[in-house]
């Protein structure tokens, strides 16, 4: 990896593995952390309010059950989303993904990774906090994407390769700005005609970690998806670290 090449550490569902994910908390530890972006996942309420869950039940991560977009956001607004996780955390709501930005701004960057809700909602909340440039979004439907594209030309898209056939068509037919990778397709070949193309490139080492985290090194990443960011920003910052024997007098 370059000299000084900067390494973007992207929080999955936030602290997840210290907090409830994708919850207030969770983030909160991303921000102490100093982490680049916390990622979150998007959802919305049967009269159309935003949130930040994975769902599309509410089975998992709250007191909750049933479809997300079956409930209000009134009712939504009364579940627990922390007692899941530890009695500790009994009482933390699921939140609304306005004021979640609102409060990060400036704090740390968003990956959004929209789960089902039409694009303009987004968009439109996206710009009238002023925050072109402090999201990238993502869905793993392809018809979003395109629709996405449609409506805006500028906020960043994520999309997900395996091979450089699949860097082209992120360039071409999604207008990409990131493209995600596991370490299982990540190449050298892949990651230049990544950055030849404009793109950057976020290694996804969440199912192969701390394993993974020598990759970042290896081939160059400009940004990693991690559920450890806190173990993945020591491994970084003891690789920065000269050797011992590069600090000893000659």
């Amino acid at each position: 990896m370059p000299q000084g090449h900067k390494v973007e550490i992207v929080c999955h569902k936030g602290a997840n593995k210290h907090a409830p994910e994708n919850t207030w908390a969770a983030a909160r530890l991303c921000v102490e952390w100093g982490m680049d972006y916390v990622e979150v996942d998007v959802n919305v309420s049967k009269d159309g309010v935003l949130y930040i869950l994975h769902g599309p039940t509410l089975d998992k991560t709250t007191n909750g059950s049933g479809y997300i977009g079956d409930l209000t956001s009134e009712e939504i607004d009364r579940l627990d989303a922390g007692s899941w996780f530890s009695p500790r955390f009994a009482g933390e709501r699921v939140p609304r993904l306005e004021p979640f930005l609102r409060w990060i701004k400036g704090k740390a960057k968003v990956f959004l990774d929209v789960k089902w809700v039409h694009p303009q909602p987004i968009i439109d909340l996206i710009y009238a906090l002023g925050m072109e440039r402090d999201c990238f979004l993502w869905c793993e439907i392809d018809e979003w994407m395109l629709e996405f594209r449609r409506l805006d030309r500028q906020l960043a898209l994520k999309y997900n390769v395996k091979s450089v056939d699949d860097v082209v068509a992120a360039a071409d037919r999604f207008q990409a700005n990131i493209v995600e990778v596991t370490p299982e397709h990540i190449s050298h070949e892949l990651v230049a005609a990544s950055h030849a193309r404009g793109l950057r490139v976020m290694l996804n080492t969440i199912d192969h970690e701390p394993a993974a985290f020598p990759y970042v090194l290896e081939y160059g990443v400009d940004m990693v998806n991690t559920d450890n960011g806190d173990l993945l920003r020591r491994f970084l910052e003891g690789a920065q670290r000269p050797a011992p024997s590069a600090l000893a007098n000659p």
